[in-house]
Parts: C-alpha cells; structure tokens; sequence
C-alpha cells in the first residue's frame, strides 16, 4: 500500500513539468524568487506561505558558507554543485528520484545567509523543502555551537 502510494504521489509530482534548475544566484546579490507554485520556500519571500527565516551567520561569512557546506555534504542524497565564500548550491534528490535545488548567499547588509529550496518539476512538494530548509538549519546551528561559532 505504502508503495503505490509513492508511487501515485511521484505521478502527481512529475505531472506538472518545473522551470529546471535555477542556477547559481546569478551575480551572488540576491536569489531568483519562487515561482507561485507551493513547492518552493525562500528567506526572501513575500509569500508568507513560502517564506523561511534566514540563516544566522555563525562566525566569519566565509566560515559560515564553508560550515553550511559541510553540513549539506554530509546529509543524504545531497551533492554541492558550486560552492564560494559567498555562494552555495546544492542538489537533493528525494527518495522518488526528483531533484530539489537549495541556494545560500551571504547577505552581509542584512547579516545573514538567505537561503531558497525548490523542486524542480511538480506543484505540490508536501513541505518538503520547508522540512529540508529547518533540517540543514537544525544541523548548522548544532556544529556551530560545537565548533564554537
């Protein structure tokens, strides 16, 4: 039952074809804003539906983004594409098979690291990447207080 279950969920899913990946955050400055669909959360969203809080930068910037990076490194079915002092990309692919992209950049006016999650094809992602979002959130904070950060 569990099975076709997932099954249904990943055909509903892959009914609704996504923009693809975003990319990196084009010049760093900012992140590409989520689509109106609900399978995207973003720090910068207006949507209150969408929005996530940002990231606490623990310690320097560039020590914050080379921690965060750890972190995702080290959780399952994730692959960091493209990493910077001040950028961060990464790439899930969940338990069906589909591939959900996550973005950091450092917003030092604000002090913080914005972060945006989003499946790349579907409408509905059942929290997923809000769930993902306060995971990497939950593991960051854990080694920056181990690390002393």
């Amino acid at each position: 039952m569990k099975i076709l279950l997932l099954a249904c969920c990943g055909l509903l899913l892959a009914s609704c074809q996504g923009a693809g990946p975003s990319g990196r955050a084009g010049s760093g400055e900012t992140l590409p804003p989520c689509p109106d669909s609900p399978n995207c959360v973003s720090s910068l969203a207006g949507d209150e539906r969408q929005r996530v809080e940002p990231f606490s930068i623990h310690g320097s910037p560039s020590g914050a983004m080379a921690l965060l990076r750890q972190v995702i490194q080290g959780m399952p079915r994730a692959r960091v594409t493209f990493a910077s002092g001040r950028h961060l990309q990464a790439e899930f692919r969940t338990i069906l098979g589909f591939i959900d992209d996550v973005s950091c950049v450092v917003d030092e006016g604000k002090g913080v690291i914005q972060v945006r999650s989003a499946s790349r094809i579907g409408y509905w992602d059942l929290g997923v990447n809000r769930k993902r979002v306060e995971k990497i959130r939950e593991h960051y904070d854990a080694a920056a207080r181990t690390s002393g950060g």
